[in-house]
């Protein structure tokens, strides 16, 4: 049970007040098309001031970066509201090496709310917190800086600058305040909080099936690419989280395109050969699932032996409607009706081997025949069949 000490005060604070001050700005600030614009841009702006910077750069080194594009990554980010960088990518680190682990400080075995939000409300157990190495972010001077100041520059970048903007551009204070400060950051809270929420429950676990991230096209829509999140994890070092052209991932194509300016270098990219195969993997997994609720007909292992006198006999003194093809008896009674060449096919191959028959001498038989030997399959031949009884070209 959670006590009333366990709450992170500041963190419910935040996450609270935050949703009613978006509802209030709803009913009660007028909303221009100049600052919808603004706060759509500046939405995606600190929204990939996490997804580019603090996730895939910080918290992966899936590449490398010149220092101005480091800073304007760090005041972005800090203009989400979700932490410092080093704070961010501490937990983000401990997520992919604990994963679903009590360990995992968002594992998604806690349910999905405790996954979205819950997690940020709760103090963290010191004893439960899973050891990574932060020593690079711990070096980095602009990663320090923006740790040892994020209260101050968060401010500024979350509500200062946002109404600064609106309001000396259109003067707009209130909302650009409002508007491209409170609800944007709702909208950026609430996209980036389903990268460890929703990118664990929907979608196809297309690389490993042993831990909850999914790959799915509305998670990725919701946090600008995050969503091919089985990749993510378990190709952690590449830059990318889509890799197919078609798939939403404009984090990936922010990080290419800076390269075209040797802003962002060194883009990391996992082996092909070993991206395919993991799909292979898990598709032969999924094949043999499929397979596993079809009817294959007994293993012939398990059938019984019968001497061809034997088969003979249960033919010519029982009745059976049985042949042979391959070395394998088969039972076409409940068939032989239904055979597409007519039934005097089948009639005329009963107590004899249709090897040849079956294999082209009368018909070279489709893949859905050879399908349907296998429910028909009645014992195996032991020894040979006379050339008597075998049948020829026709």
């Amino acid at each position: 049970m959670v006590s009333l000490r366990d709450i992170d005060l500041m963190g419910t604070i935040v996450l609270t007040t935050i949703p009613l001050l978006a509802i209030y700005t709803v009913f009660c600030v007028p909303l221009t098309w100049k600052t919808a614009v603004w706060s759509i841009v500046y939405y995606f702006t600190t929204g990939f001031g996490i997804t580019a910077g603090y996730h895939r750069y910080w918290s992966h080194r899936s590449y490398d970066a010149a220092k101005p594009y480091q800073l304007f990554m760090a005041l972005a980010g800090a203009g989400a509201a979700e932490g410092s960088i080093k704070w961010w990518s501490r937990h983000h680190r401990a997520h992919h090496r604990w994963t679903d682990t009590d360990r995992d400080p968002y594992s998604a075995h806690k349910g999905f709310w405790h996954s979205h939000i819950l997690w940020m409300m709760i103090k963290e157990n010191p004893k439960k917190r899973g050891l990574v190495d932060i020593n690079d972010l711990n070096k980095d001077p602009i990663v320090m800086w923006q740790h040892k100041n994020f209260i101050p520059v968060m401010l500024f970048m979350a509500f200062v600058f946002p109404t600064l903007v609106a309001g000396i551009g259109w003067g707009d204070w209130m909302g650009g305040y409002f508007w491209a400060g409170i609800t944007r950051l709702l909208f950026v809270h609430h996209a980036t909080f389903c990268v460890n929420s929703l990118a664990h429950w929907l979608g196809e676990t297309s690389f490993d099936d042993r831990f909850t991230p999914r790959d799915h096209f509305i998670t990725a829509l919701i946090t600008m690419g995050e969503g091919y999140h089985n990749f993510h994890h378990e190709f952690p070092s590449d830059f990318r989280n889509a890799i197919f052209f078609w798939q939403y991932d404009p984090t990936k194509w922010l990080i290419w395109f800076c390269s075209l300016f040797g802003l962002t270098y060194n883009l990391h990219v996992f082996p092909e050969n070993e991206v395919q195969k993991g799909r292979l993997q898990m598709q032969e997994k999924k094949i043999a699932q499929l397979k596993a609720k079809l009817k294959w007909g007994p293993p012939l292992e398990t059938l019984p032996e019968y001497s061809f006198d034997e088969f003979r006999s249960l033919v010519k003194d029982q009745g059976k409607q049985l042949l042979i093809i391959e070395g394998t008896i088969y039972d076409v009674e409940n068939f032989i009706d239904h055979h597409p060449g007519g039934r005097m096919f089948l009639k005329a191959g009963l107590g004899r081997d249709m090897t040849n028959s079956f294999n082209g001498g009368v018909y070279d038989h489709h893949n859905a025949a050879r399908n349907l030997l296998s429910g028909l399959r009645f014992g195996r031949l032991q020894g040979q069949v006379p050339e008597t009884y075998k049948a020829k070209d026709e």
